[in-house]
Formats: C-alpha cells, structure tokens, sequence
C-alpha cells in the first residue's frame, strides 16, 4: 500500500513538472519524436496535435491559442481527481470507527451509552504479576480457614465453586477475542472504576475455549459449567481482577479488593451485565457476563461471536 501510494505521488509530480514547464515538455516531446516512425501518417496527426497543444502554452501564444489551453485545464482536472482519489482510498483506518459502526448495527444500547466514543482496552497484564498475584493468594488463603460450600444450584450455568488460582497461569488473556457487545460494556466498567473509585483493573481470563472448560469442569471444585454452557466460550465473559502499587491483587480475602468487587458489582450491574457476586448458590466475585438477547449455546453461535471480534481487529491491522 505505501509503494501504491509513493508511485501514485512521483506519478502526479511527473505529470504536473510537464504540465506547468513548457522547456520540459519539449525536450520530451523531442525524445518521443525521435522514437516515433516518422512514416506512419496516422502518428504524424498525433504529433501535429500534440505540437500545437504544447505551442499553446507558450507565453507568447498564450492569446491566440486560447482553445487549445482548454485542454491542459482538463488534463489539470484530472491529475486532481486522480489526487482526490488516492488520499480518499488509502487515508489510515480509523480502528474506534470500524467497532462504533458494528455496534451502532448489532447493539444500539452500548453504543447509545458509550455516546459514540468506542474505548481501546488496557495492555494485557504482565505473566510475571499474575504468577506473583498467584503465590501471594494462595499462601493468605491458607493462612485463613476455607468458607463453607452452599449446595450447587443448577440454575446457574457458569458458577465457579471456588477459584482455584493455578489455572490462571493458562488462562486467555487477549482482549481481540471478546465479542465487542460485551467488551465494551466492560471496558466502560473499567472506566468508572478507574476514575470514580480509584481501582485500576486487569483483564484475568476472557476467551475460554471449550477444550478448557471441559478440563475445568473435571475438577467440581472449580467450575460445573462444561463447554458451550459457559458464556466464555462465546467471548461474551470474563474474570477481572485489581492492580494496586503495580502489583495485581486476586485473593478475595483481601479486604481492599473485596470492597472493591462490591463496587464492581454494582457499575457492572449498571451497564446490562450479570455479576457473579449475586448468585444465591456461591459467589464469584470477579465474574461478570452479557446474557445476550437470544443467544442459543451452540458451536457454531460461539464462533460467529469470538469470530466478530477477531474480525473487527484484523481490518484495523
């Protein structure tokens, strides 16, 4: 694309140097000529024209070929055109500009909150800090006694039993395979969060494929949901967590963040989406999901869905 658009540049400097350079122009025209056959007469009647139309913007012709100089103002029109047309081809991709016309299409809600502006999501969080999180919540949670299990309830399709922080070294941490129907409504989360209450947040698991759900719900003390039943797989839920002092902050046990859950809760309840705080059977905090309007849990739904996102992010590159 930048050649086209070097080559296209040197092409138009080209045409205008012989446009406005009468000296120019007859010194090429004098290379041509000498290419040209002079016997072939239908060439000779191109030459006869392309004399006088050059003659024509001589300075000391300019009154008496008057007519003539009507054609150098079209070929001047042209080159602009040309010019109007490769800016307006190759001008940059505005990224916000492609999601805000899918939303406005596919969820005029979110995009009627977001008042037209689209938010870019956060850097993906550093491994080295969710291995650090990882350590410094497990040795607080086995310093305190485990909360005792409620009964399960079937009701809720993606309920974690209890988090178990190991998985989380595996977990898909890529904001691009999230549905932005979803993404957006928890990147205004993070928003709030950030300037409303001071509690800058991490993306923890996003995208969850089914192969993994499975191996989760293998273990009961995770998670039940198996595959396609959790509304991860279909890039429409995530499990979120805190950064405080540069470090992340994922135990529930720590009083700081578990304020700052309950305030997540509640922002996130704001914009549509359903908090796994509220769940009568157990609670899980950081969990929030968009229980789309008419969303069936089949293969094929959770590859359109995770598929738009990836979609929308390969026309911005």
């Amino acid at each position: 694309m930048i050649l086209t658009i070097l080559i296209c540049f040197i092409w138009v400097a080209c045409s205008l140097a012989l446009l406005f350079s009468y000296e120019l122009r007859a010194k090429v025209q004098q290379f041509f000529l000498v290419l040209i056959p002079q016997s072939k007469k239908q060439l000779n009647s191109v030459r006869q024209f392309a004399q006088q139309l050059n003659s024509a913007a001589a300075p000391e012709q300019i009154q008496s070929h008057w007519h003539l100089q009507q054609w150098w103002i079209l070929v001047a029109g042209f080159f602009l055109f040309t010019s109007i047309l490769i800016f307006a081809f190759t001008r940059p991709i505005n990224p916000t500009k492609i999601e805000a016309d899918y939303l406005r299409e596919v969820d005029p809600q979110i995009y009627a909150l977001l008042e037209g502006q689209i938010l870019s999501p956060p850097p993906e969080v550093e491994e080295s800090l969710i291995e650090e999180a990882i350590i410094t919540a497990t040795n607080i949670e086995s310093a305190q006694p485990t909360v005792q299990v409620q009964a399960f309830n079937p009701n809720v399709e993606d309920m974690h039993m209890q988090h178990s922080h190991a998985d989380l070294a595996s977990a898909d941490r890529k904001w691009h395979k999230i549905n932005p129907r979803y993404k957006q409504r928890l990147l205004m989360v993070f928003k709030i969060m950030q300037k409303r209450h001071g509690y800058e947040m991490v993306l923890l698991e996003g995208y969850r494929s089914p192969e993994r759900q499975n191996s989760l719900a293998g273990n009961s003390n995770i998670t039940r949901a198996r595959g396609f039943q959790s509304y991860h797989q279909f890039g429409l839920a995530a499990d979120v967590a805190f950064k405080r002092n540069g470090k992340v902050v994922i135990s529930e046990r720590d009083s700081w963040a578990m304020q700052g859950y309950q305030l997540y809760g509640e922002v996130a309840e704001s914009v549509g989406l359903t908090w796994g705080g509220r769940w009568k059977s157990i609670q899980d905090y950081g969990h929030t999901e968009y229980r789309m309007p008419g969303l069936r849990k089949t293969a094929e739904m959770a590859e359109q869905l995770t598929s738009e996102g990836q979609l929308l992010a390969n026309n911005i590159n």
